[in-house]
């Protein structure tokens, strides 16, 4: 896996180097503290990740990001974690807080690894490990589920969020005020669905990250709709949004 680090700090890409140099499936091609000089490299070398760091004089990493064509998969890396939820939104495959734990960089890098492992060579496209069978690893931006008598399409993308209803589960979707109500259960479901994308918060809710509004101490604000945080997952979830 061909990475590069972008971060204005050199102690920041120090770290990050060093945690590289020890994992014999990466191939560091190089560490700028300037955004715009990596993007020949990117382009030569045809790099497969890239760490970068947001708050930056040059350009904000976002910014920097969203301005590449065919971007590799990218991890965020920063001290501030107000960006989280719209690092999640360009799809990132990891946001990482500073200081960077070792354990932290290893899952982030390794999920990395494992979507490279599904992805054609040099393309680029929105795929995301799953909860279940590596096989539904790439997914294709929507699902199909059975409502009634007929099986409804739709995108991940307009998955607000998901809630237990018994053997049911109601699906909340954006631009209607009525769910579809499927019978499955949140493991069969979660199967189907990029982890990276949604996340059990509560018993009885799945949310898609990229739909939150904010973030309170207790609750999650989708749309207006006030979602529990149940404390069996409040620690997985605040930490994976890096809060």
């Amino acid at each position: 896996m061909k990475c590069i680090i972008i971060d204005d700090e050199p102690l920041a890409i120090d770290v990050l180097m060093d945690y590289c140099q020890k994992l014999d499936f990466v191939e560091l091609e190089g560490t700028f503290t300037n955004p715009l000089e990596a993007i020949s490299v990117i382009k030569e070398k045809k790099i497969d990740l890239i760490f970068c760091d947001i708050e930056m004089p040059q350009i904000n990493g976002i910014d920097f990001i969203t301005s590449l064509d065919n971007s590799p998969m990218f991890i965020f890396t920063t001290a501030y974690s107000q960006y989280a939820v719209e690092g999640f939104n360009l799809n990132a495959i990891d946001y990482l807080v500073k200081p960077i734990p070792h354990g932290r960089f290893i899952k982030a890098i390794s999920r990395a690894k494992e979507i490279m492992g599904y992805r054609k060579p040099t393309t680029y496209d929105n795929v995301f490990p799953s909860h279940g069978d590596p096989a539904a690893v790439a997914s294709p931006g929507y699902i199909f589920v059975k409502a009634e008598y007929e099986s409804v399409k739709i995108d991940l993308d307009d998955i607000e969020y998901i809630q237990g209803l018994k053997d049911y589960l109601k699906i909340h979707v954006v631009g209607t005020n009525k769910a579809i109500l499927t019978l499955m259960s949140f493991k069969d479901i979660l199967d189907r669905l990029p982890s990276h994308q949604f996340m059990r918060v509560h018993k009885s809710f799945v949310v898609n990250i990229s739909c939150i509004k904010t973030v309170q101490r207790n609750r999650i604000v989708i749309n207006d709709v006030r979602i529990p945080i149940g404390e069996s997952y409040k620690s997985g979830f605040f930490n994976t949004l890096g809060l």
